[in-house]
């Protein structure tokens, strides 16, 4: 296993990174629902995690309605040194009917990061993470909230995921300004087959020395399964279904941070209540067609392939974040892709 920083910090991280979505009661939740595993099969691949030197793990307060944190927090605790491993969590997406049980408020913050802990069954979080941007509450209400968590003692680091490079250099902005924390790392969508993140978030983040922690770096499976296999989890969750199950894959009309309200046809975060219309208008960009040719075990691709045009995208510091099975199966190969003659 390699190990890089997070971010400009001093912790260090194994390069990939254990996401845990796929971890939790399936029958709870707005994330998880039919395909989820449960808490022997979770214990069974973190415990594979640990053994090939994995020591990052991230989760969120909403996967499979808390579970996934609860079976984590478990199986950490049995498994694993605390100071020895990272572990991650985020807030933002809904955790009950309420009016106030969603967003990046200051009540909702503070109310969130103390449920969060008594899941995890830690006193701390190395890192957390807002889930999505807010757009009903003032970034200088978010970052001071989050300051105060890290203040506090409750969280050692603050991330990000799923924004416009706009938004995220706002919220940046507010807390240098102020003398707040900054986030360290940027969760963004970003893989062979969606690469709108190299236009903007990913040259930001270079600038700024945020450290990327993609989601969905096999495209959610989709790059190393063969063309055309349908698997439990696309049966049964939209967000699955943006990646198609073919082997030619054209994106021109693909919002990464979610498109709430939008009647298109097209699966989106629409399943999500809460998220921004605004998100929705995104910026679009087709990037032509490529085709993927997955066979069994690649190696790591992201921060060693060379794309576009021979240039490498991504950051040194770069942590990837495969989904179930990912560590197991391995990860796709920068021999996977063929450009079409549409180039880019």
């Amino acid at each position: 296993m390699e190990y890089t920083r997070l971010g400009n910090t001093g912790a260090e991280v194994s390069r990939i990174c254990l996401g845990c979505m796929s971890f939790g009661d399936n029958s709870k939740g707005i994330t998880g629902k039919g395909w989820a595993i449960d808490e022997q099969s979770s214990r069974a691949v973190i415990k594979r995690a640990l053994e090939l030197g994995i020591n990052y793990f991230d989760t969120a307060n909403v996967y499979s309605a808390g579970t996934s944190e609860e079976f984590v927090g478990r199986a950490l605790k049995d498994m694993a040194n605390r100071n020895e491993i990272v572990l991650a969590t985020k807030v933002h997406f809904p955790t009950g009917e309420g009016r106030n049980c969603r967003g990046l408020s200051r009540k909702e913050i503070l109310y969130e990061v103390d449920q969060s802990l008594k899941r995890l069954g830690t006193d701390y979080i190395d890192l957390y993470t807002i889930h999505r941007w807010d757009p009903d509450t003032p970034i200088e209400e978010t970052m001071d909230a989050l300051n105060d968590v890290v203040k506090s003692g409750k969280v050692l680091y603050l991330g990000a995921s799923s924004m416009g490079a706009w938004q995220f250099a706002k919220a940046q902005h507010a807390a240098e300004k102020h003398g707040w924390t900054k986030f360290v790392t940027m969760q963004n969508l970003y893989n062979l087959i969606y690469r709108e993140e190299e236009r903007d978030m990913i040259p930001l983040c270079r600038d700024m020395g945020v450290g990327l922690t993609p989601g969905a770096p096999n495209a959610k499976g989709r790059l190393v399964r063969k063309p055309g296999t349908v698997t439990r989890r696309y049966d049964n969750e939209a967000v699955g279904k943006r990646f198609p199950v073919g082997g030619s894959v054209r994106f021109g009309d693909y919002p990464p941070g979610g498109g709430a309200g939008r009647k298109t046809g097209r699966a989106d975060d629409s399943d999500f209540p809460g998220v921004a219309a605004e998100q929705a208008r995104r910026h679009r960009a087709d990037f032509g067609g490529y085709q993927a040719e997955p066979f069994g075990r690649g190696r790591d691709w992201a921060g060693q392939c060379e794309i576009d045009r021979g240039r490498d995208p991504l950051p040194g510091r770069t942590v990837h974040r495969p989904q179930r099975g990912g560590i197991l199966r391995g990860s796709a190969s920068d021999s996977l892709w063929k450009r079409d003659k549409s180039g880019y």
